[in-house]
């Protein structure tokens, strides 16, 4: 183990007691007459307005493992790393529109997932059920991924050593996380939203004015990220992208942008504000968070102007890049500012696994066990089932990091973003029309998920000696369609989600085609057209329903 950084630990420890405490007492902020109902425990009781919707979705968003891994991508890979910026630019205007429409017939029907919506415009309980647990597998190694920032910040610390007993802290931080979540629901990450976004404002904007002065400026330090660059033997990283990686930064931004707000836990920030007003001044505003993002993706290359050394990952005997931003902080800040970085990752992990898991418990519980094992539950049984399930959903993301390899549960999350991406037929696309039929529906699913995990497990990743689930960048020579290469020889990549998305819609037209060409019955639309065009004022629609 590390020498423990006891001044970094203390301020760390007092912030995450503020947290904690801001966690147990928002049960108790601006609640409804009781939490037993799945509206008030998993949507806020869809009343949250402008200021806290902002936090919120940016604190579901912007997560810890953003703020270690696209720096880290940017101290490994270079330019590569920037495509988290154009991806968050351009996913609020192709969301604009659709999350008012979702919203809309949302709060008229009473829908609490997507997968709630995809049930009633097609009446298909089979489609319902893949969406859901689409949602519900993809967004496990995503809770995961937050213990891997948090675990960052911990080793940086001198905390965990490896070993059930050296993850004995994380485990600590999401007990308590698990408890306050439990009793407050989705107000907690709510209200520590704020808190959260504000410490990693500070700590952002002191890193990017002091660093540069620090280290000689901006001018030295993309001088030092090009001279590293230089000197590896990879010909895709360097400060400039080149031919071979150019469409996968282009196809990697637009497939992540696409599947953004598909993920459920960015739904059930949507679904939680009070109208439709309070989120086209939040769709205008959270692009602010992209200003933030980019200055932080700099510190990358301010790591390497450095010299900073990642610690060692104790498991693979391999440097690990996620505590590229923890060791910055550690080596070039005083220890008491180090511990309020570290308190702003550490709780940036926290909002997001909260929101998370209220999510995937919110699928579970409507599209699962109301579906298949209690049609007629009650509201209160409905919230007493959606709170087990995300305290299951918790500790088995806990598990990946304590039993796993944690670089496992990474390549979770790249199938999860793949996974989650096949899910815009059935959600995005039947906001706006019904002509894709439903069998062409599942079947598109079906065919986008097998070939998109197909591709992806035939990635090898050489760097750390994997052979399968190497990475999302599909080399175009690698591309084959029933024997064809139509690419063959070509060494340009792109991204597997987007080539899996394009199969999954031409599965489904063709599919569609046939059906209405035998004139294949369609389901049931419950959804009422109206709802999806009030443009004005909560008053125009009813009075929030019951469900499906």
């Amino acid at each position: 183990m590390s020498d423990l950084q006891v001044p970094e630990l203390i301020i760390f420890c007092l912030l995450f007691l503020v947290v904690t405490v801001l966690g147990f007492v928002a049960a108790r902020w601006r609640a409804g007459q009781t939490l037993d109902h799945l509206d008030e425990w998993g949507l806020g009781g869809r009343k949250f307005g402008s200021w806290i919707t902002w936090f919120l979705i940016g604190g579901d968003l912007y997560t810890a493992y953003t703020f270690v891994a696209v720096p880290a991508l940017l101290f490994g890979a270079g330019a590569m790393g920037f495509f988290a910026l154009p991806y968050t630019i351009i996913a609020y205007p192709l969301v604009f529109l659709p999350l008012l429409r979702l919203w809309s017939v949302s709060r008229a029907h009473g829908y609490v997932t997507p997968a709630d919506f995809v049930r009633g415009r097609y009446g298909s309980p089979l489609l319902a059920t893949l969406i859901a647990i689409t949602g519900i597998v993809a967004t496990m190694p995503y809770i995961a991924l937050q213990l891997v920032g948090l675990e960052a910040v911990l080793r940086s610390m001198g905390l965990n050593a490896g070993g059930f007993l050296g993850h004995l802290p994380l485990l600590i931080a999401f007990i308590i996380l698990a408890v306050y979540t439990y009793q407050s629901g989705l107000r907690a990450p709510a209200l520590i939203a704020f808190v959260k976004d504000l410490l990693i404002y500070v700590v952002i904007l002191v890193a990017v004015i002091y660093l540069p002065v620090r280290l000689g400026g901006w001018d030295s330090i993309f001088t030092a990220a090009e001279q590293k660059f230089a000197e590896t033997p990879s010909p895709n990283d360097g400060v400039l992208l080149n031919s071979n990686n150019q469409l996968q930064y282009a196809t990697l931004a637009l497939g992540s942008a696409l599947a953004l707000f598909l993920y459920p836990h960015s739904v059930t920030g949507v679904l939680a504000s009070r109208g439709r007003n309070v989120l086209k001044r939040n769709m205008s505003a959270l692009p602010a968070y992209s200003l933030l993002l980019g200055l932080l993706a700099l510190l990358g290359f301010a790591a390497i102007a450095a010299g900073t050394e990642p610690l060692i990952n104790q498991a693979t005997g391999n440097p690990d890049t996620n505590t590229i931003v923890p060791q910055l902080f550690h080596n070039e800040f005083p220890a008491w500012f180090a511990g309020i970085a570290f308190a702003a990752i550490g709780i940036g992990a926290l909002v997001p696994a909260a929101i998370m898991s209220i999510a995937a418990a919110n699928l579970w519980t409507r599209n699962i066990y109301k579906e298949f094992f209690k049609r007629n539950a009650t509201p209160a049984e409905e919230a007493r089932q959606a709170k087990f399930a995300s305290l299951i959903v918790k500790f088995g993301a806990v598990a990946f990091i304590l039993f796993i390899d944690p670089q496992f549960s990474i390549d979770l999350q790249l199938i999860g973003g793949v996974m989650i991406l096949q899910t815009l037929p059935a959600v995005a696309i039947a906001l706006y029309t019904r002509w894709l039929h439903r069998w062409g529906l599942v079947a598109g699913w079906i065919v986008g998920m097998f070939w998109g995990m197909l591709l992806l497990y035939n990635i090898p990743n050489p760097a750390t000696g994997r052979a399968h689930f190497g990475g999302s960048a599909l080399a175009l020579d690698k591309l084959n369609i029933f024997g064809w290469q139509p690419f063959a020889g070509s060494t340009v990549q792109i991204y597997v989600g987007i080539v899996a998305l394009i199969a999954n819609l031409l599965v489904a037209v063709v599919v569609t085609l046939i059906a209405r060409g035998v004139k294949a019955f369609n389901g049931t639309d419950t959804t009422e057209d109206a709802d999806y065009h009030v443009d004005e004022g909560d008053e125009n629609l009813r009075p929030v329903a019951a469900g499906h």
